[in-house]
């Protein structure tokens, strides 16, 4: 995969930071990936490195089209930093979180290649991991479990062991895109 997105999605409480955070800890240095930082309309916390972005810079930007991509859900907005698809013009990688909602619209605007990484676990896992958080801006904690999307993706981890496997798993997976020309997947690595 010369060049493109790999959009790491699932329900909240899946591990999908945690993942992305190991798998860029393992790629430091190497500069076919890019991991951006997402702006959200919220502060950043222990469990969500993001850039804060005001509503109204939020609402201009996205409609002056001054993202990538953007969303918003659970009464936020999200976005990813134009500079992420200038990267992907340029051959660079760039993985990040973004909401199952967003895919339609990335494989639609992006021109890039894009790949879908769920990211999921059970229902007893999320639930036990949302309220650890203990985060109010996380709102009504049933409705976040109860709400599902279907979504096709490339790769499926199942994220309730270790997560250093799960990680591994992700790293695999964006190491194996940089090693097909084609940008082909071996049968192993669709792992649903």
């Amino acid at each position: 995969m010369a060049g493109g997105f790999v959009l790491v999605v699932g329900p909240s409480g899946a591990g999908k930071d945690t993942l992305i955070r190991l798998a860029r800890a393992r790629l430091a240095g190497d500069a076919r990936f890019l991991f951006p930082q997402r702006l959200v309309t919220r502060p950043p916390s222990e469990h969500e490195d993001n850039l804060e972005i005001a509503e109204a810079a939020f609402a201009a930007g996205a409609a002056k089209a001054a993202f990538a991509l953007h969303w918003r859900a659970h009464g936020l907005g999200y976005a990813i930093p134009l500079e992420a698809a200038r990267a992907a013009d340029r051959g660079r990688c760039v993985v990040c979180n973004v909401s199952r909602r967003a895919v339609a619209e990335a494989r639609r605007r992006l021109a890039q290649r894009v790949r879908v990484v769920a990211v999921t676990a059970s229902p007893a896992v999320l639930a036990e991991r949302l309220a650890a958080r203990g985060r109010d801006a996380d709102g009504d904690l049933a409705a976040r479990l109860a709400r599902e999307a279907p979504i096709e993706a490339d790769l499926t981890i199942v994220n309730e062991g270790d997560r250093e496997t799960a990680a591994a798993r992700l790293l695999a997976f964006l190491q194996t895109l940089h090693g097909d020309a084609a940008g082909l997947y071996p049968t192993d690595m669709q792992g649903r």
